[in-house]
């Protein structure tokens, strides 16, 4: 068709026979977007010269500090073991055994789960065992309904499966029945899930709290990242951006280490600290791995 038209002289060369300017004309000046994506390249050119010495200990530094908050939870049931037996007893009306029998299992299930995770071994087990603990902890300790500790939580699992999509190699998945899925295929859409979840934990904190400057711009700009992340679109650098937002804060807000012993909200402080860590390992094996096939920087390459 487009050989007819130059026939005909319709359209010769940059010509427009209207007296506009030519298709290349048009588009000499780049559009916003294009200015937003060669700056943001410049500034992902610039983040990997300057990570490239750690960037082999980016996998193992994101798994350990995703499993992190397991640890710490189940060296704080063992350091208050009276404590959580009273609260799960008297606040959660649970029969004396089964206290006992909760509290141990989820102890063992973090500590061997947390283990197999930094050793990069059995990862889908060692996965499962930690999603159960955060739904079995959700329905103990009565938070399913805390909207806060609900998206925490959600983040936090979105972390895991991006350990899982990690771990995984092509391989060949055929359950019994079913055509044979390649490995690979299977962390797409694993990526995905985990990249959609690892940015809830921004989303409770735009709606929590009071309001003040500092924090509508520091939501604003969190939120543009969050988009990103979930759409795929320039996923490391928007990554990146919240790794720094969320260790800045976690440092400012979550200081733990400077209350009381007795102060109210040490433990509180504490567990907070610790999951963020978690959402920020996440966020690191994202940065390694990239946002996978169903993403806009994915697709670019292919169109």
């Amino acid at each position: 068709m487009a050989q007819i038209r130059g026939t005909a002289g319709y359209n010769l060369g940059n010509q427009n026979p209207f007296g506009g300017p030519g298709r290349a004309d048009a588009t000499n000046d780049p559009s916003p977007l294009d200015a937003i994506r060669e700056q943001t390249s410049k500034i992902e050119d610039w983040l990997d010269t300057i990570s490239d010495p750690i960037r082999p200990y980016l996998p193992a530094i994101g798994r350990f500090l995703i499993v992190v908050t397991f640890l710490e939870d189940a060296l704080r049931i063992i350091t208050q073991w009276s404590d959580q037996l009273q609260y799960l007893n008297h606040f959660r009306h649970i029969p004396s055994g089964l206290t006992h029998l909760f509290l141990i299992v989820n102890v063992v299930a973090m500590t061997i789960s947390s283990v197999l995770v930094i050793a990069r071994k059995y990862s889908e087990h060692a996965v499962a065992g930690l999603i159960g603990v955060v739904i079995t902890q959700a329905l103990g300790y009565g938070l399913i309904f805390d909207l806060n500790f609900f998206l925490r939580n959600l983040s936090v699992m979105g972390g895991l499966l991006m350990v899982l999509s990690d771990s995984w190699v092509r391989k060949r998945f055929a359950p019994a029945g079913l055509p044979q899925i390649d490995e690979k295929d299977r962390k797409m859409y694993i990526q995905l899930a985990g990249r959609v979840l690892l940015i809830f934990l921004f989303v409770g904190f735009v709606f929590s709290g009071e309001w003040g400057f500092w924090r509508v711009l520091v939501s604003l700009v969190g939120l543009v990242a969050c988009i990103m992340v979930v759409v795929g679109f320039k996923a490391k650098w928007s990554a990146v951006m919240l790794v720094l937002i969320l260790s800045i804060f976690n440092l400012v807000v979550n200081n733990f280490w400077m209350l009381h012993t007795d102060h109210p909200h040490k433990d509180f402080a504490k567990y907070d600290f610790f999951q963020i860590l978690s959402i920020v390992g996440g966020l690191l094996l994202l940065v390694n791995m990239g946002p996978g096939q169903f993403s806009v920087d994915e697709k670019k390459k292919v169109y």
